[in-house]
């Protein structure tokens, strides 16, 4: 049989995926993720203390979409990128969104009369914020690289960096739970870097972890 014959009849068998089908892989993914995640905080470091104050405030609920945002956008990344020669522009630059208006937020706060910005900014918890979101973050992580090898990434490095990066926002939602910081300046710098781990972590990864 010639080569061109066997490409063509195997070629021939092949069908387009089901509509959604992407999507359900990768929900799944991050539902088993977010799982695990939330049980590790809840073993590990606990709910605040006053988290039913805390969420009725906009400070708590500023964090939360902060990171959330995120995590959708970087959750619409790796579905673009779970697809050969898929467009993922749109996603990336509404990225900047989110992070312009908590940088704004936190120009704001620091700027106020008499503000306190070593306390706005490093909070009780800097030294540790970040690597907290980054261990919340590896449960959703592994969950969303076991889609992603079922799947069609071509661009590796990237696929793996959007899947860190999805990671984080949603481990850092997970983490919003337990931290008991809402400054923006504390949130834009410390939450970010958790986030930025994650990704690096992913596009780091992503090079081997994701290959066919």
């Amino acid at each position: 049989m010639q080569t061109d014959d066997l490409i063509a009849r195997l070629s021939g068998q092949l069908a387009p995926a089901p509509r959604g089908q992407v999507g359900r892989m990768l929900a799944l993914g991050l539902a088993g993720g977010l799982a695990v995640s939330g049980l590790l905080m809840w073993a590990t470091l606990g709910l605040r203390p006053d988290l039913s104050v805390a969420m009725a405030g906009a400070a708590f609920w500023m964090k939360f979409f902060y990171v959330l945002t995120i995590g959708a956008l970087g959750l619409r990344i790796v579905e673009r990128q779970a697809r050969a020669g898929a467009d993922a522009r749109l996603p990336t630059w509404l990225l900047g969104v989110p992070v312009v208006a908590l940088v704004v937020a936190a120009s704001v706060q620091l700027s106020a009369p008499g503000a306190d910005s070593a306390a706005l900014i490093m909070g009780q918890s800097a030294g540790v914020c970040a690597f907290l979101i980054l261990m919340l973050a590896l449960p959703v992580f592994a969950g969303l690289f076991l889609v992603l090898r079922r799947l069609a990434p071509t661009r590796l490095t990237l696929a793996g960096a959007a899947a860190g990066l999805a990671a984080g926002g949603w481990g850092a939602c997970v983490y919003a739970f337990h931290c008991p910081e809402s400054t923006a300046p504390f949130i834009v710098i410390w939450y970010s870097l958790g986030m930025v781990l994650a990704a690096a972590l992913g596009a780091f990864l992503g090079r081997w972890a994701l290959r066919w």
